[in-house]
């Protein structure tokens, strides 16, 4: 009774907010899917701002969200739907990009909850899987079996199978395997009217499927001459329904065996005809071995000229020929992630580069090929122009690269974007060239250019004009698409060859096939949905591809003025769309003065719903929730910062909720490849949303923990009681909020700033030959004094004059970065403590001398944040010098200033399990590690792969955060410390060994406790 009470109580409530925030439809709707199911109800106007976009131009804010726990709540919130006459959307990763996944009506989110594997079959090669399952993930567990889905797409660790279905994606590998329509097996799924039919072949076929598939078959047999004279025969074709399932058209058939198959209907919908329940999907061995050529071109004619000989050259073993030009290039040499992969692909400067890929169990065979490939580019005029790339790791971190290839190109700073409207038009391979050589000159006609990528091997390139979508860029997106729609069918190609129709090319359908197969969509739309409950106005009745009442950034769209904390300038900038350069800092016309277009940096592509080893998002990782996830986040600023979700802006508590758990990982800086720093938005949101609604104690107590330390370290045996009596903990999470399931940190009366060390003078060290400054800061100063002390030891042990960074003017404090006042929002406070380290350091930094810090978060905080708090030039100099420990070391080893200290060090016989802190991986500094650890003779290193720990300064301390904390160490980083007893851990972060001390009863050490315990 009294859950049953709880869910009236709460269906009672969503009908309240809802119908007065919204209407009352939306309140009965929102009503009744909390009442009647077991999912997640959101229909505030943050979530639905939220679940408004996806990676397309467009924004169209629906009627509410469901998030359904089971496919029973997809069948309850149709049924619900149908009643209440709201159309249905549904949505996978939301990586769309055309504006399939937006719509008006109810949002479902599948990818949550909807994502079990239900069975496989090994030795048929299929599988059964449920429509919010992720590509990467489905491949993760197949990968045992030696067994793959092989339509692997760019977005493989965000793309749902329900997602791919419903675009009839392909791939870079779809010259070998097919698209989507090639490898789908078989669809259960409901109709508009409830019933659930079961989709595959149809000879097999009965009941209500099958009086489908006879209409179907009829329409196409009185339609047979327009299919065959208007149906583009190329590969990729993804435009309007797959009629040709009774009259094949495509290059490569359907069917292996030429039988129909009723699921291919469904296979590029859209949404608009079913509502998938599961997809039974052909699957193909893994394999065994791939081999990489990787050719360079002077010029990009020269190319997509080059490809149709590359592709009659391979042969089965051919499994991708892609694209890389030189503006993706250069785009990538300027991500600190990529640029080293991509110099080691590269010869000289090239215009274009092409990977081309051969995968079989024969690796002496492949490698025979890339020979066959460096042949075929001396007769073609380009010898030496192939780097081969026959082993495994960089071939993946090559086309890590590749699949990133659109995020790359998005990531131009300015209003100015690359659009995506014409992007994936497909041309039988023989007249590539002259296809793309024509639009490049179309690009160039109207003041623009595009960036080329992507499918060479099927005559399937991807290209966006750079638009600005708030001035002119509508009526220039229509010119170009008139102009390359007649270029499509001048070489008899498909305008829409990949990504699908959506909002953006859904009016160009009956283009393509004309009125008469265009009238045939239209009834099979009928036939499936007379009801037009599945997203309508997509693919029959679309609206104009132009329409900016359906744009993300229409003309009316206004940012509203604020005065920035922290240095927003180098984002407020506008771009030359036809040559791509900015212009000069603060001149882009922000009222934010650069904050919100550092925001709209996102294109919602959805890269931070990865899982894989990278750090990005922890917090998405253990809530799976749109908007605990970088994407989600960026777009609840973006919506605060125009006004969309009221006058409060920043200081909104919808902007709050969203950024609770965010850990500050900096993940996204270095994993987001267009660079959406949210850690650093953090800090700008927590500034205005604080000066608002003020500081709780808490708050306080950590922002000036520097401060007041020297003096509580004197009542370190009282202070750390807390540890030890519960009900101190108790009353401790009480009034302050930290939780009484978690340690605090350990003081210590006798410290590293009140204990005498026999260092040199800030005279002596600035006349030293072998000078260093150690920056202790306030974590290994009072609290882990023994990683301080082993730092000195291992550098004067190496050589080094060591001085201790300390103020110019003495006040019994010490120097401090300003981290803990940045966490907090409080800028001002954190300017001051920043401007003291600059003073004080400045004069070592001149001087080349190395400034050498502990504690990744606040050594790197004079890399990162000190420089966007307007302290200038000086502040960059102190930067230029800041190195972390490891680094330090490593650079000098390199150098060969460490033989000394090698040969000091004894052998280790115990293997070493390393994490890396998060700051160290946004930062690329983890591999120094591993280099002087390696120092030491004997030393077996192991890598933990590992997103945050959890910890991320205070926010593990806290009992509002306690759980997703834990959840976030347990993810990785715990389960791999508990499965190596006997080992070392190394973690440099001293959240990182609290957490690992907590959540494993193990105490992890820091790099320089190691080093200085073998000397």
């Amino acid at each position: 009774m009294k859950v049953a009470s709880e869910v009236k109580q709460a269906a009672g409530q969503a009908y309240e907010a809802v119908s007065r925030a919204s209407n009352e439809v939306a309140g009965r709707l929102a009503q009744q899917l909390a009442s009647n199911t077991t999912g997640e109800v959101l229909f505030s106007r943050a979530d639905r701002g939220r679940y408004a976009t996806d990676a397309s131009i467009y924004q169209v804010v629906p009627t509410g969200v469901f998030i359904p726990r089971t496919t029973g709540d997809v069948k309850l919130a149709l049924d619900i739907c149908r009643d209440l006459k709201v159309p249905i959307v549904a949505r996978g990763g939301g990586t769309s990009q055309c504006g399939q996944t937006v719509g008006a009506g109810l949002v479902i989110d599948h990818s949550k909850h909807v994502r079990n594997i239900l069975h496989v079959d090994a030795a048929n090669r299929t599988a059964q899987v449920e429509p919010g399952i992720v590509l990467d993930h489905l491949n993760a567990a197949l990968k045992k079996l030696g067994l793959w889905y092989p339509v692997d797409v760019s977005t493989s660790a965000q793309a749902t199978l329900g997602g791919m279905a419903g675009n009839n994606s392909c791939g870079s590998r779809s010259i070998a395997y097919g698209n989507m329509v090639h490898n789908v097996l078989g669809i259960e799924a409901w109709s508009a009217d409830g019933q659930l039919l079961d989709f595959g072949r149809f000879e097999h076929s009965t009941g209500p499927a099958r009086a489908i598939g006879e209409r179907v078959q009829a329409m196409a047999a009185l339609l047979a001459p327009e299919i065959d004279s208007r149906w583009p025969k190329v590969l990729r074709r993804v435009a309007g329904y797959n009629l040709d399932i009774f009259r094949n058209q495509n290059e490569k058939p359907y069917t292996a065996d030429g039988s129909v198959n009723l699921a291919h209907l469904l296979v590029g919908s859209e949404g608009t005809l079913a509502l998938t329940k599961s997809l039974t999907l052909q699957l193909a061995p893994l394999p065994t071995h791939k081999v990489l050529g990787v050719v360079n071109f002077p010029t990009f004619y020269k190319a997509m000229d080059s490809a149709q000989h590359i592709v009659k050259m391979g042969g089965p073993s051919l499994t991708a020929v892609e694209l890389v030009d030189r503006t993706m290039i250069d785009l990538s040499l300027q991500n600190p992630a990529f640029a080293p992969i991509v110099r080691g692909a590269v010869i000289g400067q090239p215009d274009a580069v092409l990977l081309v890929e051969f995968s079989g169990d024969d690796k002496p065979a492949l490698v025979r090929k890339v020979d066959e490939l460096v042949e075929l580019m001396g007769e073609l005029g380009l010898p030496g122009s192939v780097v081969r790339m026959v082993d495994a790791e960089p071939q993946r971190k090559l086309w890590d690269v590749r699949k990133a290839g659109l995020n790359i190109m998005m990531s131009l700073k300015g209003d100015g974007k690359p659009v995506s409207f014409i992007e994936d038009c497909a041309v039988p391979l023989e007249h590539l060239a002259e296809y793309t050589d024509a639009l490049t000159q179309v690009f160039r006609k109207h003041g623009s250019k595009g960036t080329w990528y992507a499918h060479a091997s099927v005559g399937t390139l991807h290209v966006r004009p750079i638009l600005d979508m708030r001035t002119d860029g509508a009526p220039k997106m229509r010119a170009i698409a008139e102009e390359a729609s007649a270029l499509v069918r001048k070489y008899k190609g498909a305008y829409s060859g990949e990504h699908g129709d959506g909002l953006c090319r859904g009016e160009w359908i009956e283009w393509q096939f004309g009125p008469k197969i265009n009238e045939a969509f239209a009834q099979i739309k009928q036939l499936f949905d007379p009801q037009q409950l599945f997203a309508p106005n997509r693919i029959i009745n679309p609206p104009r591809m132009d329409d900016t009442r359906l744009m993300r950034f229409p003309p009316r769209y206004k940012v509203i003025p604020l005065k920035t904390a922290l240095d927003w300038q180098p984002w407020d900038v506008q771009n030359d769309p036809a040559t791509e350069r900015t212009s000069a800092p603060g001149t882009g016309g922000d009222p934010a003065h650069g904050f919100a277009k550092a925001v709209e940096m996102c294109n919602n592509n959805g890269h931070c719903r990865k899982f894989d080893a990278g750090t990005m998002c922890p917090s998405y990782r253990v809530t799976r929730d749109e908007q605990h996830l970088t994407r989600g986040r960026a777009n609840t600023l973006r919506l605060a910062l125009s006004g969309q979700l009221g006058s409060d802006g920043l200081a909104s508590e919808e902007v709050a909720q969203a950024m609770d758990l965010c850990v500050s990982c900096k993940g996204c800086k270095r994993d987001c490849p267009t660079g959406v720093d949210m850690a650093k938005m953090k800090i700008e949101f927590l500034h205005h949303y604080k000066a608002k609604h003020g500081y709780t104690l808490k708050d306080r107590l950590i922002a000036r923990l520097p401060d007041y330390a020297a003096h509580a370290s004197g009542f370190a045996w009282l202070l750390n009681l807390r540890n030890r009596v519960p009900l101190l903990a108790s009353l401790g999470e009480k009034l302050l909020g930290f939780s009484a399931r978690r340690s605090l940190p350990e003081w210590q009366g006798t410290h590293f700033f009140n204990t005498p060390h026999k260092t040199a003078t800030r005279d002596e060290v600035l006349a030293a030959a072998k000078p260093v400054v150690l920056f202790v800061d306030t974590f290994n100063g009072f609290f882990e004094s023994a990683n301080a002390q082993a730092a000195l030891k291992v550098l004067q042990a190496a050589g080094y004059t060591v001085h201790i960074a300390q103020k110019l003017q003495a006040d019994g404090k010490h120097l401090c970065c300003g981290r803990t006042y940045l966490s907090s929002g409080m800028v001002d406070e954190a300017r001051a403590k920043a401007r003291e380290v600059v003073d004080s350091l400045l004069p070592f930094a001149r001087k080349g001398i190395a400034v050498v810090g502990l504690e990744p978060s606040c050594l790197l905080t004079l890399r990162d944040e000190m420089l966007s708090i307007g302290l200038g030039t000086d502040a960059q100099a102190v930067a230029d010098a800041a190195l972390l420990f490891e680094e330090f070391l490593a650079r000098e080893a390199k150098a060969g200033h460490l033989e000394a200290l090698k040969a000091k060090l004894r052998p280790l016989d115990r293997q070493v399990l390393l994490h890396g802190h998060c700051h160290q991986k946004a930062f690329a500094v983890v591999s120094p590690i591993i280099d002087v650890l390696q120092l030491v003779p004997g030393m077996q290193c192991e890598l933990v792969e590992s997103s945050c720990c959890g910890m991320a300064g205070s926010f593990g301390y806290e009992a509002s955060h306690h759980d997703v904390s834990m959840q976030m160490a347990e993810l990785s980083l715990l389960p791999a410390v508990r499965a190596k007893p006997g080992a070392i851990v190394v973690a440099d972060g001293t959240s990182c060994r609290h957490q690992i001390h907590d959540g494993a009863q193990r105490e992890a050490i820091h790099a320089a406790v190691l080093l200085a315990g073998q000397l």
